[in-house]
């Protein structure tokens, strides 16, 4: 949430942080007070990999998801635009322009019916969901006999996360100054964000272009993986060369905010950080695996 505060309201979907220790009838109120409508997406507050991350069909599954997950989460509304990108933007503190060194479309891990294929026969010759059949199994039995008719779209996953089974296709070919002004503009207005990830839905990319009918999800900061050599084309080298460019730009910012007197943490405070990311993750991720 502190995120999203950086950000104008407009650029981003309507969205209310909830605590675990909040009653369910309390964020009831608060959520409807606030117009939210069924359907809508759940996902904590810290988090990643599309860990905790559903759709919330109804009151029952919103329920179960506030009555077993253990941290803060966001509530978010449903964004209709058909098509979800990544950019991964870099500037300067000391430029005004920057640069765009990855744009992605991200496809969420889906099945498209043939007419006389279950769930589970279409999942067992998915590329990917085939290797995460006791995941889809536990996310899916109630569908798990249906068949699908012919062009049918059913999701397995809403979180397009490479982790989740997303598919990306490289945009690179799409970069080009008119959406590199798009960026430049919104990292001079959000608090002069100079390293992420802004992870994007939208109408089109011509759209995006032209700075309107799109909203941002989320966007991340120094943490941010770099993610357009997954799926597109690259070598293990060639995405190494990717991992290292970027921590090449991220440590020449962190040396320009450090020469302004912005200190860095220390060695004790930034290991604790990292114990208590780990332990989270992993209660987080126990909690992912039972819920459905």
């Amino acid at each position: 949430m502190e995120m999203y505060d950086l950000l104008p309201k407009q650029l981003y979907p309507k969205t209310l942080n909830i605590l675990p220790t909040q009653s369910f009838e309390e964020i009831k109120d608060l959520v409807f007070d606030l117009e939210f409508n069924y359907p809508f997406i759940v996902k904590p507050d810290i988090g990643g990999q599309g860990i905790l991350f559903r759709k919330i069909d109804n009151e029952k599954e919103w329920k179960n998801y506030h009555d077993k997950v253990p941290v803060e989460y966001i509530v978010q509304e449903l964004v209709s635009y058909p098509m979800e990108v990544s950019v991964f933007y870099i500037r300067h503190p000391f430029s005004q322009k920057g640069e765009i060194t990855g744009f992605l479309h991200k496809i969420p891990l889906h099945l498209i019916g043939d007419g006389k294929s279950t769930v589970e026969e279409l999942i067992s010759i998915h590329p990917k969901a085939s290797k995460r059949i006791d995941e889809m199994f536990h996310k899916h039995r109630q569908n798990w006999d249906k068949v699908l008719s012919i062009g049918e779209k059913y999701m397995l996953s809403y979180a397009a996360n490479h982790n989740r089974g997303a598919r990306f296709v490289d945009l690179k070919q799409h970069i080009d100054d008119q959406l590199l002004e798009v960026f430049d503009k919104l990292s001079h207005e959000v608090n002069d964000f100079f390293y992420g990830r802004y992870d994007i839905m939208c109408e089109s990319i011509q759209d995006l272009k032209s700075g309107r009918n799109f909203t941002i999800l989320e966007y991340n900061g120094c943490g941010a993986e770099p993610n357009h050599f997954y799926d597109t084309g690259y070598t293990l080298l060639g995405a190494y060369k990717e991992i290292l460019y970027h921590w090449k730009q991220l440590y020449t910012i962190s040396a320009y905010n450090t020469s302004l007197g912005i200190q860095p943490w220390s060695f004790r405070r930034g290991y604790h950080f990292l114990m208590h990311t780990k332990s989270l993750f992993k209660k987080m991720r126990a909690v992912d695996q039972k819920l459905n």
